[in-house]
């Protein structure tokens, strides 16, 4: 998909809402659409972490692996989340795996290009900051909910 076809489907998804649409065609110059099958994984941990995933369709699940056990599930994100957060800072490497619990559409971002983008025009910049920061609330929020429910006192 060429970066014009893909401006709209960028516009549309829930993180890039709002955001200017010269914003969204410089980030859809490097932005490329991605599936992925089922049981397939869309990053491994220790891997670069290069791309920034914005989930238009299926499920994800977020993994640790734990040497000769089973990993363990530690989040599950679907349609209109994003996936990839940790090539913001170095040394840039996922940090757990994300496997496509089903079918999975995507458009990934090139971060290399997101913060270049970022650099060069401080607008964009901060709105993308804002979106990544409204994204890392609600994940801390879900995991203090789940918590709330591990730790529940029984009456």
């Amino acid at each position: 998909m060429k970066a014009e076809e893909l401006l709209p489907i960028l516009g549309a998804h829930p993180f890039l809402d709002g955001l200017p649409a010269a914003h969204l065609a410089r980030l859809a110059e490097r932005a490329f659409a991605r599936s992925f099958p089922e049981g397939a994984f869309l990053l491994r941990e220790g891997g670069e972490a290069d791309t920034l995933y914005l989930l238009a369709q299926g499920r994800v699940t977020l993994e640790i692996h734990r040497p000769g056990r089973d990993p363990v599930q530690v989040e599950s994100l679907a349609g209109g989340d994003i996936l990839g957060l940790h090539w913001l800072f170095p040394p840039r490497r996922w940090v757990l795996d994300a496997r496509a619990a089903t079918p999975v559409r995507s458009i990934g971002l090139d971060a290399a290009h997101v913060r270049a983008c970022s650099d060069a025009d401080p607008a964009l910049g901060y709105a993308v900051s804002l979106r990544l920061l409204r994204q890392l609330y609600a994940r801390l929020e879900r995991v203090r909910l789940q918590r709330l429910d591990v730790y529940r006192a029984e009456p």
